[in-house]
Order: C-alpha cells, then structure tokens, then sequence
C-alpha cells in the first residue's frame, strides 16, 4: 500500500491551512513531550479517519493542547460527543477559555491513571496526536480496555507506527505488533513531515488506524499468551526453542516446528497455537 505523505508540496499546505499562532498561545513544554501540530489540513485528514466503528457515541481526544485537531471534533455533525483529557494546566485554560463547548468534558489529569471504565459507560472511541515518549504506554492501556474501546485513530512517531501496522516477518514487527493486531485491524494511513509542528521534532510522524475486530477472547490463555509474545521478542534474534527457555518449555515440545522459527515469523495465530501447545504440554 503506498503510504501518502502530508506537509510539503500539498494543495493545502502549511501555508495556506496553518492555524494562526495566537498572543495567548500555549508554550509547548519538553518534559511533556508537546509538539503541537499547525497544519489544519491534517487535522481535518485525522478527524475524518474516526468511521464510528461499532456504533459509538463518544470520542476521548488525548492531549488536545490548543484544540487544532479538537476543532473538527466538535463540528455539529459528528455523531458523537467529543470528551478531552489534557494533563497540562496551560493548555487546560487554553481550551476553556477557547473552547466554551468543552465545558464539562475536560478531563484534567493523567490519561494513564485514569479509571476509564469508571470515566465511561459505554463504548467511547480515542483519538489523539500522542507525545512520542508515551505513545506505547497509552496503547498498552488501550489494550487492557479493548473491550470498551472499539477504534484508536492516532499519530505517533512513525517508527512506532510502522512497528504497530507491520506484518510478520518484517524487521519492524514487535511485541507491540502481536497484540494490538490480536484484537484490532490496524491500517497505516498516512505521514506527516516535522515542519508541520510547533516546535518540529526530531523524526517525522505517522498515522494509525484501528479498528476492534471479532475477537473477544482468545482461543487460548491470554496471560500466558503475553508472557510468550514478549519473551519470544525479548530474544528475537534466537529462535522460539532459545528464546522461551526463561518460561521453562516442557521437554516434550522442544521438538515441535514451530520453535525453529523466529518470533517476527509468527502471526497472531501461531502465537496462539505455541500458547497452546505450552499449556497442553505442562
């Protein structure tokens, strides 16, 4: 699939859908990893991504900073309710004071500490441009909710996009990979150049779709399950036979087919399938 490219040499490029750099605009704070985006075309790109998979009425942006990507959340006809959580005091005052709508549904504080079923009762989607040094903690927290979270439009650095959407048997196809893609259908959408934000990082940025699939357990036991997706990378140059020797494999299965393989090799369901054969052998 060809990945698309936003930020240079587009139709509605920086300099003619940037967002206006405001005298009350907020400083973007390193230690909380703020890189604010400008480009209103990408913003709009993003929103537009959400297909309201599984019929959900709320939408939870992450770190929504200044509102860019906010603004075209709040247009009356989506058809859901736009909640934000923002753990920045500046960027709070900021959207209150910009973003009247909001009032009542922003969430101050820690997404990560966040109870979100206790926050939601129903299904709620997450949006957001993530900060690069939580993005896989945000997703972790994404998965232990994956029964309440039915779609995560999100951008990341594209390092750990690509790594997220990567098939197996690709150099970037990691632990993060295998079980996201356990329980989502995960689609790279497009990336976007550094000088569309304020201030630009270091890499370039990229896209991410996912949407909940038909699984809702397992056909094995999903705690060993994980335990084997990340001992096997743990050790992803060994084989399977080398690599899960911390778990203790029982003697019997050593000889089985699949340990002569690599864990970037194994799909979701031959993961599921060495679960079992662990489980079987014990």
């Amino acid at each position: 699939m060809p990945v698309r490219s936003y930020g240079k040499n587009t139709k509605r490029s920086l300099s003619d859908r940037s967002e206006h750099v405001r005298d009350d605009a907020v400083r973007a704070k390193k230690h909380l990893g703020q890189h604010f985006l400008k480009d209103l075309s990408i913003a709009e790109r993003i929103a537009n991504l959400l297909s309201g998979h599984h019929g959900y009425r709320t939408v939870l942006e992450i770190g929504p900073g200044m509102g860019v990507l906010t603004q075209f959340l709040l247009n009356e006809n989506r058809p859901y309710t736009t909640h934000v959580v923002e753990i920045d005091t500046e960027s709070i005052a900021y959207l209150n004071a910009h973003y009247p709508v909001l009032q009542g549904r922003i969430l101050e504080g820690d997404f990560l500490r966040m109870d979100l079923a206790k926050q939601f009762s129903e299904p709620f989607a997450i949006i957001g441009n993530f900060p690069y040094n939580i993005s896989s903690q945000i997703l972790f927290k994404v998965l232990e909710n994956r029964q309440q979270v039915p779609e995560v439009v999100c951008m990341l650095q594209q390092e750990v996009a690509q790594r997220i959407a990567s098939p197996p048997g690709n150099k970037d196809y990691g632990i993060l990979s295998v079980l996201l893609q356990a329980y989502y259908d995960i689609r790279y959408e497009f990336t976007v150049d550094a000088r569309v934000f304020l201030p630009p990082p270091k890499v370039q940025s990229g896209v991410i779709s996912l949407r909940r699939n038909s699984v809702v357990a397992l056909p094995c036991d999903e705690k060993k399950f994980f335990q084997v997706v990340k001992q096997g990378f743990n050790n992803r140059r060994k084989t399977l036979r080398n690599a899960l020797k911390p778990l203790n494999p029982p003697e019997a299965m050593l000889s089985h087919p699949l340990l002569d393989k690599r864990a970037e090799q194994l799909g979701v369901a031959e993961f599921v399938e060495l679960t079992v054969l662990m489980m079987n052998y014990e």
